[in-house]
């Protein structure tokens, strides 16, 4: 059979890849490739070579509609079962679905899948009620080694962390140890500037918003780096003129473009944006636009009926306009996988098209080329930075800041992601190395834990809180608890002497004797464990090499200290405190 497409080398790579895995194993797997990188190819290809019944989900009519029809193209016929299609065919042995259709409908589910592959797989959650987790719990009543598939661009979601737990490339996702993923693993992944590079997609051409730019830095983030919209709106609201600017701009700037598409930050921020374009060149699609009215819209954008189309967090997935040809981005995040996807939309391949202009007037200063680091941003100025383990030697990426030579001095990594092989012939799973950057001491058996834990992993004991430990101080009328804003050392012989200073001038004083075994222990359990913040460990024999490295030596971010006799005696010193106090380097 002659067939109409033929598969670029990546996709054939990815095909591969899915058919080793599943001879191998029946664990959930993922593929990321790139927007515009033709995943529905690689969903037809799988369901072509497919023996037995495959079920193909998503989670909009267009993306089934698309799926279907690069499947049937190869000259094959596949069900369609969509209420949004107006189709309910599932006697075929491969169906193309909606999953709000097919979990309204299970008990129409009920024969033998082989395997299930789920496009734009980040929607799916780990709750086991959740439709797409419903669907394959049933499927798996009928077959329990089902094979499940997923296919995305964004396989890290601010909401939730990473959808998948494994690499093929060696190393874990998540700092989150006991997290729930939808998916086991990644079993094949391309990055955006491969595509770019070979010419598969439009290079983007980043442009510099001379004229204007909001400032969202004043606005307080949740956790998970995303911004309440009601502050948003009160923010734009006193800048009208800075949006009047910037779509002034814009207009200016897509003279000669055939298509813009405008990511706006709210729906109230949409409607003013969208009052200062050609009101019939323009189209407004927001989650609340009626389904008929937002498939119209789209038709006739994409019949290049209208120039502009304004949307708010609504196309940023399923949405295929190849002419578009300029991007402005109004709205702030923090995800690099989304800042792709809306960037993403520009980068398709269309007769005449050399580029496509990207203007991001929210200074959300993304590096469209550097992989999604997986944590909210924690600092404002902070980077992708590559932190080697001390223990397995794995390249980490974390978040961090770099000095002007580009040497890393700090950064916010806990745990190495690098995966350890287990020995020849051992049937056990790779296991995640065990070195920790940043951790909390169990006081109990000395093991080392993710600073967030409550119980200690080894034995189980229950660790104390930072929280609880600085409340229960701050009671005590014998007691001295500071903010540790940096520490000082010097050295009389063998004898060193650390000053912990506060941030309103106190200090507490202690000193270890490194001729005496048990001190130096604890020294280097407190200190050398965590040098340049976890890189370099190191264990110390004498005072002298400590004065060598202090610059390199942590501060506490709190030193708990108890009256005695005349003095304070240090009793705790808390490093890489998450809670609810202020620390000394914070406003």
């Amino acid at each position: 059979m002659t067939l109409p497409f033929k598969l670029r080398p990546y996709q054939q790579e990815a095909v591969d890849a899915t058919l080793d895995h599943f001879r191998r194993s029946d664990e959930s797997a993922v593929i990321v490739l790139p927007t515009g990188a033709g995943k529905s190819l690689v969903i037809a290809e799988l369901a072509r070579l497919a023996r037995r019944k495959i079920l193909v989900l998503t989670h909009v009519k267009e993306l089934v509609e698309q799926n279907h029809a690069k499947y049937e193209s190869y000259g094959l016929t596949g069900g369609i079962f969509s209420a949004g299609l107006k189709r309910k065919e599932n006697r075929h042995q491969v169906t193309f679905a909606s999953v709000q259709s097919v979990a309204a409908n299970l008990e129409q589910f009920r024969d033998e899948y082989s395997l299930v592959i789920i496009d734009e797989c980040h929607r799916v959650s780990g709750e086991e009620t959740s439709q797409y987790q419903r669907i394959i719990e049933l499927l798996r009543q009928q077959n329990d080694s089902l094979k499940v598939l997923g296919l995305t661009a964004t396989p890290y979601r601010l909401a939730m962390g990473w959808i998948y737990r494994y690499h093929y490339r060696g190393f874990v996702r998540g700092s989150g140890e006991d997290q729930a993923k939808p998916f086991q693993h990644c079993i094949y992944e391309l990055p955006l500037s491969y595509m770019i590079n070979r010419g598969y997609l439009t290079k983007p051409e980043l442009v510099n918003a001379a004229v204007a730019q909001y400032d969202f830095s004043a606005l307080t983030q949740d956790r998970f780096g995303e911004y309440a919209e009601k502050d948003v709106n009160q923010l734009l609201s006193k800048h009208k003129r800075v949006t009047r600017a910037i779509i002034e701009q814009v207009v200016e700037m897509a003279a000669e473009r055939k298509g813009v598409m405008i990511f706006a930050a709210t729906v109230e921020h949409a409607r003013e944006v969208t009052g200062y374009l050609p009101e019939h060149e323009t189209a407004l699609v927001t989650g609340a636009t009626d389904l008929k009215d937002r498939d119209l819209l789209i038709q006739r954008f994409k019949l290049r009926q209208l120039k502009y189309l304004v949307n708010v967090s609504v196309l940023t997935t399923g949405f295929d306009a190849p002419h578009v040809d300029l991007i402005a981005i109004l709205r702030p995040t923090q995800s690099v996988s989304l800042y792709q996807q809306m960037v993403g939309r520009g980068l398709r391949l269309d007769e005449g098209k050399q580029d496509c202009l990207v203007i991001d007037y929210a200074g959300n200063h993304v590096n469209l080329h550097h992989p999604e680091v997986g944590e909210p941003k924690p600092n404002p100025d902070s980077e992708p930075v590559q932190v080697f383990c001390p223990g397995c030697g794995f390249a980490n990426i974390f978040w961090g800041k770099t000095d002007s030579e580009g040497s890393v001095i700090e950064h916010y990594g806990r745990r190495c992601q690098g995966l350890l092989e287990p020995a020849e012939g051992d049937g056990a799973r790779a296991q995640q190395c065990d070195y920790r950057f940043r951790f909390k001491e169990c006081p109990h058996c000395g093991g080392e834990n993710d600073i967030a834990a409550r119980n200690c992993g080894h034995c189980q004991q229950a660790i104390i809180d930072p929280d609880d430990q600085l409340r229960d101080a701050l009671k005590l009328k014998d007691a001295m608890v500071i903010r540790c804003a940096g520490i000082s050392l010097s050295a009389e012989g063998s004898r060193l002497r650390l000053t912990y200073h506060g941030e309103d001038g106190e200090e507490l004083k202690e000193a270890f004797d490194f001729t005496k075994p048990v001190q130096r222990t604890v020294f280097n359990k407190l200190f050398g464990r965590r040098v340049a913040n976890g890189q370099a460990p190191k264990t110390f024999s004498r005072a002298d090499e400590v004065l060598e490295m202090q610059t390199l030596l942590p501060s506490p971010d709190f030193v708990i200290a108890r009256k005695h006799k005349h003095y304070w005696q240090v009793q705790e010193r808390v490093f890489d405190y998450q809670g609810q106090y202020r620390k000394a380097n914070e406003a």
